[in-house]
């Protein structure tokens, strides 16, 4: 499987996202990251040797996708309109992760409507959300507010959205600095951190 990162916007977790689901994808078979971001953000991460998958570039990934089962792109960011149909093109399936933000969504509503004029095959995650909390007397938790007005918006505009959104942890802050994914950093919530990221997996695969 061909997995392609992009936004519009910087600062939406996008290389996090792309990193965590190579992590994920590799236990399913040889995973590669390809890092095509002039900020080599992944490459970066992956130079603590760390990662249990391999990391390169643009320019050295065709002879490191022979063996690959599954790749992950994360794009340059803010790519041109003809960047993104090259990589909506280019992929199996097409992730835009994007914050429960306004200005954020505004970004990503003129991505999609550039993705569905090429009938695009897309998915939105919704990335650094105010954690769920529990109310008084219950004991699920719920989704922020932020989080509940994003999907609503999401929803009436038919753009599809991944059930599972992202936490807005410091794990995912520091983890890159030491060259891990969150599952492998101390931390209290690196566990439910990393269930999140294995619950966009599961949607993935299951909708291959």
């Amino acid at each position: 499987m061909d997995i392609s990162m992009a936004s519009l916007k910087g600062g939406v977790g996008k290389t996090t996202s792309a990193v965590h689901l190579a992590a994920y994808l590799q236990q399913m078979g040889q995973t590669i990251l390809i890092d095509s971001d002039k900020n080599e953000s992944a490459l970066t991460w992956s130079g603590h040797g760390k990662l249990p998958f391999q990391t390169c570039s643009l320019e050295g990934a065709t002879k490191a996708i022979r063996n690959a089962e599954h790749v992950v792109i994360d794009t340059q960011a803010r790519p041109t309109p003809q960047d993104l149909k090259g990589i909506a093109e280019g992929c199996d399936l097409l992730i835009l992760p994007a914050t429960p933000k306004a200005l954020d969504l505004d970004a990503l509503l003129k991505t999609t409507e550039m993705l569905d004029s090429l009938s695009a095959r897309y998915k939105v995650l919704l990335t650094m959300v105010p954690p769920h909390r529990r109310r008084p007397g219950t004991n699920t938790p719920e989704p922020h507010l932020k989080e509940r007005q994003a999907r609503k918006l999401l929803d009436s505009a038919d753009i599809p959205t991944f059930d599972t959104s992202i936490p807005s942890y410091t794990a995912f802050e520091r983890c890159p600095l030491l060259g891990v994914t969150v599952q492998n950093y101390d931390d209290k919530y690196s566990k439910s951190a990393w269930n999140c990221y294995e619950k966009v997996g599961e949607e993935i695969i299951s909708h291959a």
